[in-house]
């Protein structure tokens, strides 16, 4: 890859990540790409060069944050033993929800966004777990897949309202 190709991606990158960060701080709606690009550190006409619109802009931070955690789901399927599946599963999501909190807020706001680009993003990315989860589930032997899986994201999604509201509370037991 040439100097100036793995600029442009690193450049690419950068604006991603400040566009999560802005979005997650002050919602999508509100944010702009003004505030990205001060964010990242590069004048808001080069957010344009790699971004036509605000929107791109959101849908390619939202496909960032579902690829981690299919990636990261992918890595506890392929790797943990039947047994240790499901809550190793659930270790993972605490650990990107830790490490990556404001990707979970941002797609926490895309679910309301009623824009079709964005709502078929949320809904392949959800698909995506989804599968993987009932897949794996199901030739670990896990008794009840559909309703384990059915589970397993229903905690998911109120480890993240618990999150969004910091109520930890709602995420022991």
């Amino acid at each position: 890859m040439a100097k100036s190709d793995a600029t442009s991606v690193n450049r690419r990158s950068d604006i991603i990540s400040a566009a999560i960060e802005v979005f997650a701080e002050v919602g999508y709606y509100r944010a702009t790409t003004v505030q990205v690009a001060e964010r990242a550190n590069i004048s808001q006409p080069y957010v344009f060069r790699f971004f036509s619109t605000k929107e791109n802009l959101l849908l390619s931070a939202l496909e960032v944050s579902w690829t981690r955690v299919v990636d990261a789901f992918r890595k506890v399927v392929e790797t943990t033993s039947p047994e240790l599946l499901e809550t190793t599963l659930i270790l993972e999501y605490e650990n990107i929800q830790e490490k990556h909190r404001n990707e979970i807020l941002l797609q926490m706001q895309a679910q309301t966004i009623q824009e079709e680009a964005i709502q078929n993003t949320m809904r392949g990315g959800f698909k995506e777990v989804r599968d993987m989860v009932l897949t794996a589930f199901r030739e670990a032997g896990i008794e009840k897949s559909e309703e384990r899986t059915l589970l397993f994201l229903a905690r998911g999604v109120l480890c993240n309202v618990a999150l969004a509201l910091n109520m930890p509370e709602l995420m022991k037991g």
